[in-house]
């Protein structure tokens, strides 16, 4: 049977948070079904490394915070001028932190919720007038923590919750401007955020308490495929795994029964551990908290 050529083949997809785990991910196949990709995220090198390990000629990497509105401006002018305007734009950027509330550093929860939320308000922004033109794509990559909120998660939670209600009302807005938008939610995938959480007692165990098909951690290439076979569908929303989609039917009822099996079993954790925060999880997020620089204003 003859292949057929992908709708995103000679397109430019931007994807932020490209560094490494998802991103990356999510570039190489991008770059595989013939697109140009522009690499987005705080770590020079290791964007370079993700750039060189594509096609020649395929790809071009940005150091550049996503919550930096003149930055991003900047970075969209050249990546206008070296692969051309945009079609896909995948705001894909993210960090976690855990830990109780009560003991938590206010700055490392204020950074999740400004790169998690913020960040995507600024990415979507920088190249709306792009999709616009292009009649393109946004993809807002979400969390089950969207649908359903878990303790010692709060900031982490309150952004994945704000990235889902943005992007449903960006959708509203731009429908009649033939710009689609989509939502995806994923579970845990296989980065080095997930096992630097997996380090600490209290994380790893209420994972652990989790039913077996929500704790599974998945690959990393199989949610890219995923995520970049709904970009090429224009899909409104996209589950990975797939099963995650019946969770929005028992969304109203997860929260009680959060707080029911917290409270039995987080007493029982801390006697056997003290609870700690974590600051910012994996290589991504020590790199965002040592890198980062107070935004233009």
């Amino acid at each position: 049977m003859p292949v057929t050529e992908s709708p995103l083949h000679g397109r430019t997809a931007v994807v932020t948070g490209a560094a490494r785990g998802l991103g990356a991910a999510m570039a190489r196949d991008l770059a595989g079904r013939g697109a140009r990709v522009a690499l987005l995220g705080r770590e020079e090198r290791t964007l370079a490394r993700v750039r060189d390990s594509l096609p020649a000629g395929v790809s071009e990497c940005w150091e550049v915070d996503v919550t930096d509105d003149r930055s991003m401006a900047r970075a969209a002018a050249d990546i206008r001028a070296r692969l051309g305007p945009p079609s896909v734009v995948v705001a894909n950027a993210g960090v976690a932190e855990g830990g109780p509330f009560a003991e938590s550093d206010p700055m490392s929860w204020r950074r999740v919720v400004e790169v998690n939320l913020i960040g995507s308000a600024v990415t979507a922004r920088t190249f709306l007038g792009d999709l616009f033109e292009n009649r393109g794509y946004f993809l807002q990559v979400a969390s089950l923590a969207s649908i359903g909120a878990a303790p010692m998660m709060s900031a982490y939670c309150a952004s994945k919750a704000g990235v889902e209600s943005f992007a449903h009302a960006l959708r509203a807005e731009v429908a009649h401007r033939r710009v689609g938008v989509g939502i995806a939610y994923i579970n845990w995938t296989d980065t080095d955020m997930i096992r630097d959480a997996d380090a600490y007692a209290v994380l790893r165990e209420l994972r652990g308490h989790m039913p077996p098909p929500a704790r599974k951690v998945y690959p990393v290439e199989y949610v890219a495929g995923r995520l970049v076979t709904a970009i090429e569908r224009r899909r409104p929303s996209v589950y990975v795994p797939r099963w995650l989609r019946s969770a929005q039917l028992v969304r109203a009822a997860m929260p009680p029964v959060v707080t029911m099996l917290s409270r039995r079993e987080l007493p029982r954790l801390a006697a056997e551990e003290p609870f700690e925060a974590t600051g910012l999880l994996g290589a991504g997020g020590r790199a965002d908290q040592f890198g980062s620089r107070p935004p233009h204003r």
